[in-house]
């Protein structure tokens, strides 16, 4: 949404909410709840790209969501208004003053915020929750503060979800999310080599460079496909089984025939099976994908 979103007043919070975690959706519930009281937009003032992708040279930080999971999450958590603002050096170079008069004040309405009492911002981050208590005064907007024990009650961080994520552990960084970690992508033409051995899959294109891709391995996954939910597992690799082929995402569903090719789907990521082998033959491939469709049902049934 654009910023130019002067009319209506707003309550904010200011972020880069990547992962919009259990953490952050504290901090949504806060927002939520302060808005319904004051009669104010609930809004998010988010930035992409990512910072450290602007400021760090060379800097190939992955994301937890895309910009458009991202937004999808944050309203689903509440936010009736979404900000994104476009990140640059240019942008980062702001003086605080201009930084809350320009866009927090003449652009955006604000007449309160909810931020954490570690926030700063500005060039080179140099003003902080000081410095914004004097501005509310100068520009008449309140502040809801969020205490240092209310943020360290949550131990949850982007940062701590991306090193599970890159281990593998989707069953931890699930636990820090409050949600299942989830793919989107479009499906697209493999060389049905699955489809030969009894296990076709739907191979999975992801568009956007920058989304964290967990680390290689066979993972339990679900999937709402026609309004229908459907299980399966899902290798990211490179098959080392089959020679010379690329990295890929393939996903075999469970009890499901229906063409995917060209759709959009969400693949959701519930626990992880196995790490990625090279077996001896396609037999023995074809035999642990048996044992791993087993183990994969009984975890399913555990769940149902």
């Amino acid at each position: 949404m654009s910023l130019n979103n002067g009319h209506f007043s707003k309550i904010l919070t200011i972020g880069t909410f990547d992962g919009v975690h259990l953490g952050h959706q504290k901090i949504l519930k806060k927002l939520k709840k302060l808005s319904q009281q004051k009669k104010l937009i609930p809004s998010v003032l988010t930035f992409f790209p990512h910072p450290r992708m602007v400021l760090q040279q060379n800097h190939s930080i992955k994301l937890i969501n895309t910009i458009s999971e991202r937004r999808l999450l944050l309203e689903k958590f509440g936010v009736d208004l979404i900000c994104v603002k476009t990140f640059t050096k240019e942008f980062a170079n702001l003086s605080a003053r201009d930084y809350v008069k320009g866009i927090l004040i003449d652009e955006l309405n604000t007449k309160h915020i909810v931020i954490g009492y570690d926030h700063h911002f500005g060039k080179n981050r140099s003003a902080n929750i000081d410095d914004l208590i004097r501005f509310s005064k100068e520009f008449d907007f309140e502040i809801e503060q969020i205490s240092a024990k209310d943020i360290e009650e949550v131990t949850v961080s982007s940062t701590k979800i991306r090193k599970a994520l890159d281990q593998g552990n989707v069953a931890l960084a699930n636990s820090y999310l409050g949600y299942n970690y989830f793919l989107t992508g479009k499906v697209v033409r493999g060389h049905s080599i699955g489809r030969t051995i009894d296990f076709p899959t739907a191979n999975i294109y992801i568009e956007e460079d920058y989304k964290l891709i967990p680390k290689d391995g066979v993972y339990i996954v679900k999937a709402k496909i026609d309004s229908i939910i459907v299980y399966g597992m899902m290798n990211i690799g490179h098959n080392p089984t089959i020679k010379n082929k690329p990295h890929s995402i393939e996903v075999h569903f469970f009890d499901f025939e229906k063409d995917l090719y060209g759709q959009q789907i969400v693949i959701e990521m519930l626990t992880r099976l196995r790490d990625e082998h090279k077996f001896e033959n396609v037999e023995a491939l074809k035999k642990q994908l048996k044992d791993d469709r087993k183990n994969a049902l009984l975890y399913i049934d555990s769940l149902l």
